[in-house]
């Protein structure tokens, strides 16, 4: 059995507004800072439906997420 892949998450904090659709989606991966803007708790920390749906929630398309040979999967 293959072990399962993990994406490769960034956050463009210049585009994040601090909406929470990503904390709400995935709250074990995302949460925000003391500026309210999303960061990164543990890019494992929920299932890859999970992160990719937590992904697609954000209004403004601040998240972008990376497969393991670098493609870019979202947005």
């Amino acid at each position: 059995m293959l072990a399962p892949m993990h994406y490769t998450i960034t956050i463009d904090r210049e585009l994040c507004r601090g909406y929470g659709e990503c904390v709400g989606i995935a709250p074990d991966v995302f949460g925000h800072d003391a500026e309210e803007r999303a960061i990164i708790l543990d890019p494992e920390g929920d299932s890859n439906e999970m992160i990719l749906d937590a992904a697609r929630g954000c209004p403004v398309d601040a998240i972008t997420l990376l497969d393991e040979h670098g493609d870019q999967l979202w947005p």
